[in-house]
This record gives structure tokens, sequence and C-alpha cells, in this order.
């Protein structure tokens, strides 16, 4: 502990008791236990009391989502199981109090603080690992070194962590992914779930469990409530931030992502021009774009274009997709794609809430759909834009079977009930499950549910609100029963 000296031990070791205060009282800060545990925490914590595997596991996401507080609802957890409180660490590596320790050397002056002889049977928690430069090193160091011991790591400049933990952990971490909040648990934390009941929907030919809702009406208002404020649990709890999202946000999240941890990680030098190109990606979420337009409108070169639309995607600020033809096939050349804001409630926070009337709503209804289908991490979504002749179209939503490179199936994301009243003027859509032999598709709509019959195809129109809430409650499902 050579650079130990500059802050006395004694001041450090305080200031790890104070993180710490279940060594004495059993407690977890009452400002994280009133808090509601989002619906990922079940997925979350057997990872944590896993043994088994020697293994750390690395919390990672985007900024404001909740990372801490599920590490404390953990701690909490393990707690209620009688684990000895003195045997669970908890060190908030972005407190410049550590700014000169290694991980070792930190968890040296745990155990002086407790007077431990060794850490096995502990639980070592190191939240905003980043931080630490190399520190998928020295936790990799620490898995080896420390057989006995648990490590749960969090951090948010997802990009750094996402390359490297690959890299260097290699067999010694496994990686927890916490999107933002998805409208079922938006509706969760809000205690609605009594707008939703259990039933059926009609997919062609058979029926499918189905969450449905007695009022299209109050779900709706509570929607367009969600993209506006809905992807961080603080903000959906309090309607302080909501009155000032800008600044909590705009502050908290896009500033400290643009101007300081991306810029730290990959050395950009221009961080106005990277904030700039930021609002604009933002204010056109959900457009199709290509870098020529791209360079063009904002007056940035091509390669540095290409750089930036990686780092954010990396940074989870944005979720590129790739284009397929009318036959989902993909085009050789990638010129054009369209890009998505991950979370719907930026929008607000870079311009103005917006209402169900306004013409940004289209974008930010498929902004939402396409944040729901963001935690499953597998699955190869794209959409169709197609020109043939005199044949043009497109498809909002593809899923791309990876290794047959087929189209699964097509969804056309609406916020209007048009189509459902004149079902025949989604040529796009007929078209394509014409081109792909396919007899079902869905389609979205404001409040309209029901079956429309063209030919031999049949169309499943869902309020887009039902259809978000299902992505979620589904995903959900599917990784529970894993």
């Amino acid at each position: 502990m050579d650079n130990i000296s500059l802050i006395p031990v004694e001041k450090i070791i305080e200031r790890l008791r104070y993180e710490n205060p279940w060594w004495v009282n059993r407690h977890i800060p009452e400002v994280y236990s009133s808090m509601a545990e989002r619906l990922y925490f079940r997925l979350f914590y057997p990872y944590v009391i896993e043994k088994n595997v020697r293994r750390a596991l690395v919390l990672m996401g985007p900024r404001r989502v909740g990372k801490t507080v599920m590490l404390f609802h953990s701690i909490k957890q393990l707690l209620a199981e009688n684990v000895n409180p003195q045997k669970i660490f908890f060190v908030g590596i972005d407190n410049p109090i550590y700014v000169h320790l290694s991980l070792e050397d930190i968890l040296a002056l745990c155990k002086k603080a407790l007077n431990q002889i060794n850490l096995n049977g502990c639980y070592v928690f190191f939240d905003e690992i980043q931080y630490l430069k190399d520190w998928e090193r020295h936790l990799k160091v620490l898995v080896d070194s420390y057989p006995e011991t648990k490590f749960i790591v969090s951090g948010s400049a997802a990009a750094a962590l996402k390359w490297h933990s690959t890299e260097s952990g290699a067999g010694r971490f496994t990686d927890f992914m916490l999107p933002p909040l998805t409208f079922q648990e938006y509706i969760h934390l809000k205690n609605m779930n009594h707008l939703l009941y259990e039933g059926n929907i009609w997919y062609g030919e058979r029926q499918m469990p189905y969450c449905l809702t007695h009022d299209i009406k109050v779900l709706n208002k509570e929607f367009v409530h969600y993209l506006n404020f809905g992807g961080y649990p603080e903000v959906v709890l309090s309607e302080r931030i909501q009155s000032d999202m800008g600044r909590y946000v705009k502050n908290d999240i896009v500033d400290k992502v643009l101007l300081r941890d991306l810029p730290s990680l990959y050395g950009i030098k221009d961080v106005q021009e990277l904030n700039r190109f930021f609002t604009y990606i933002a204010y056109n979420t959900a457009n199709e774009f290509s870098y020529e337009i791209m360079s063009r409108e904002s007056g940035i070169q091509k390669d540095t274009l290409k750089k930036y639309l990686e780092y954010l995607e990396a940074a989870f600020l944005i979720k590129v997709l790739n284009k397929v033809d009318v036959n989902a096939k993909r085009l050789k050349r990638v010129t054009s794609f369209k890009v998505y804001l991950t979370n719907p409630s930026l929008r607000t926070a870079l311009f103005s809430p917006i209402s169900e009337t306004d013409s940004e709503m289209g974008n930010m209804v498929e902004t939402g759909v396409l944040s729901q289908w963001m935690h499953r991490e597998k699955l190869d979504l794209t959409y169709a834009r197609w020109k043939e002749g005199r044949s043009e179209g497109e498809v909002d939503l593809v899923l791309v079977d990876d290794k047959q490179y087929k189209p699964v199936w097509g969804v056309e994301i609406k916020w209007s009930n048009r189509y459902f009243e004149k079902p025949n003027e989604l040529k796009s859509l007929i078209q394509f499950c014409k081109a792909n032999n396919f007899q079902n598709a869905v389609v979205t709509s404001i409040d309209q549910t029901g079956v429309k019959k063209l030919d031999t195809l049949t169309f499943s129109f869902l309020p887009v609100s039902v259809y978000s809430y299902n992505i979620g409650d589904i995903t959900l499902k599917m990784k529970n029963n894993n």
C-alpha cells in the first residue's frame, strides 16, 4: 500500500464503516430499503449466492437504471437469510478517497476494520467499478486469490465493461445486464397491476395466453407517461424529478456519459461535437439514416460518425438496427440503418414531454416498443425496406433467424386506429407476408383489438400499450424459466 499514506488509514476505515452500517446495526440505509425491488431482482439474486462457480458477478447497464439499489437489495436479502453482517462488504469505487488504492488494498482495509483473519465466506460488492483503471485485471486476480469469497461488481461506463470483461475476464466473470425499466416493471412499480388480467388473443388459427386490460384509456395514459418519464425507476416514483426532467436526466445521464465517461475511455477530443451528434440522433429517434445524410446534416466526417455510433451503442444510449430486403436478405453494403434511443425518456429529457396527439408520437412509440425487446439480448432484430422496380415498402420490426437467414415474424408498429378499419392499406406488410409465406402478422393500434382477414392473411391488432406490456412480461417469464 505504497500510495496509502496520502490519506490516513483511519480516515479510509471510517469511510468503510460509514458505507457498511450493517456491520453494527444489521440494516441497510433506509433510502435503499424503502425502494421497491425491480422485477429483475429475482433473476439477479441467484447469481449473487451462487458459490459453485468461481466467478465474479458483473452487473452492467446504463446510468440510473437501479444498479446500486440492486446491490443494496442483495445485501438486504443476504442479511434476511442470516448471513453474518461482518462478512458483507460494500465499497463505492467512485469515491475519491479510494483513488490511489487497488482492490487488494481496499480488501486489506476491510479486514483491518473488522479484525478479520481471512475473507472466507464473504460477499464483496464493488459499486461503479469502472472508476478503477484496469479493474478487470485486478478483479481477475482477486477471483483467483480468494476462492472462498464472492465478488459482485457494478458499472455503467458500459462500453469499457463490455469489451474488457469479455477479453480479460474470460471464464472469470458472469455478466448480468440490467436494462432500463420495461413498461411491465413501470406498471408494477406504480402498483397498477390491477389494470391487467390474464386472457387470450387469436394469432392466426390459434389462441395464445396474453395479458389484456379492462381499461385501455387508463393504460394508454400510463403508456404515454412511461414514454416520457418511465425508463428510470427514480423518475417514475418522483414527481419532483419529472417536473425537472431535463436537469435530472441530462446532468446525470447524458452529461456524465457524453462529457466524461466516453471521452475518458476513448480519448475523444471534441466532446461538444459528440454531444451535438447525440442530440441530433435523439431528436430523430426511430428514423432511417445513412452515413451520407448524417455527415451532411451534422457536418461530421463519416469515419468519425461510425466511431461515435459505436461508442454511443456501447454506452447503452442508442441501438442501431440494420436493414433487410423484402425476403429478409441482408444487404451487402450497409448504407442505411435505423437508430433508436434505448430509452424513450431520454428524448423528453433533452427536448420536452410529448402528448398523444403530437406528430413525434409515432417515433416515440416505435422507440418504446424497441426498448422492450432490448431485454432479449440474443434476438436478431432488423427492419425491412425495399425498392424493386415499382414496388417499395417497409416493415417496422422483423425478427430474422440467425441460422437459416429467414424471417420469423414481422410487426407493424402504429399509433393509429386507421388500419384496423382499412387493413388493405397495409400494402408493405401484405407484400412482405406474401414474399415470405407468412399467414399471420401483428399490427399495433391506439386502442383497437381484434383480427382482420385479407385473402390468406390474418392480421392480429393489439393496442401498442398492451403489446409493449406483454413483451416485458413474456421476456421475464422466459428468463425465470431458464
